[in-house]
């Protein structure tokens, strides 16, 4: 088994939280995993992306070739466009359709979908939405890694096993919050 998953969306989206419950589900699932990370501005707003590689193999690189990605998961519907040379051919894109308009010229979102239907089946969210049915806007990151579940080769057992080892700390609350926004966008993928 191995995949390469490319995280993307602006500062301040909980990215790296993403990559934080992947990652401690493929080390208890015992794979080998390789992260770059590329963080943008220092503050809310900047393009921020994470490199991920989880194989049962070993791993000699960890950024991603162009054109072999298996999976782009993407917090904001034009950084997933901004990696659209990384996607493998068979590779699958999961966006939130809740655009971070950050500068000027920001294309519409019809642009933005025409460019994403042209990939095979992507998976569109309206993350925010889903997120706050959940109980905050905050986790709509957890919307779209439940979204994308599916396509990272760890079972949702394990992904919500991590959710519950990087809220914990934060009380029960926050982590029931994170796991119904994550069984939503897991149950919309499923669909």
């Amino acid at each position: 088994m191995q995949k390469n998953i490319i995280l993307a969306g602006v500062g301040g989206q909980g990215i790296l939280s993403i990559a934080a419950v992947i990652d401690w589900a493929a080390l208890q699932e015992g794979l080998n995993l390789r992260q770059a990370e590329v963080h943008g501005m220092s503050q809310r707003g900047g393009a921020v992306q994470s490199h991920l590689r989880i194989s049962d193999q070993e791993i000699f690189a960890d950024l991603i070739g162009l054109g072999t990605a298996d999976l782009i998961l993407s917090v904001e519907p034009l950084e997933a466009l901004r990696y659209l040379p990384y996607l493998a051919p068979s590779g699958r894109v999961v966006t939130s359709l809740d655009p971070f308009v950050n500068m000027t010229g920001y294309p519409s979102m019809e642009e933005i979908e025409a460019e994403l239907g042209k990939t095979d089946r992507p998976v569109l969210v309206h993350a925010a939405e889903l997120a706050r049915e959940a109980g905050s806007a905050r986790a709509s990151n957890m919307v779209m890694l439940g979204a994308g579940a599916p396509f990272t080769g760890i079972a949702p057992s394990k992904l919500e096993a991590g959710i519950e080892a990087l809220f914990g700390s934060k009380g029960r609350e926050i982590v029931e919050i994170n796991i119904r926004a994550f069984r939503a966008g897991v149950q919309l993928s499923n669909a």
